[in-house]
């Protein structure tokens, strides 16, 4: 429920629990998961659209 976007509240509502007890859940499963795999080398670097639009500031911030 948690992964289709149900808060920790509404999914303690739903099983009639309280929302901690989700959390906890959720947290010992994140646990459980395998660390991501990290390449080596990245070849390909993406910037996110704030970065252009503080590079192309005409006025200095106060």
């Amino acid at each position: 429920m948690y992964i289709d976007g149900i808060n920790f509240r509404r999914i303690g509502r739903l099983l009639n629990i309280h929302h901690q007890s989700v959390i906890n859940w959720v947290n010992a499963y994140a646990e459980e998961l395998p660390d991501a795999p990290v390449p080596a080398q990245a070849d390909d670097v993406e910037m996110d659209e704030l970065y252009t639009f503080i590079g192309s500031k005409k006025i200095g911030s106060t």
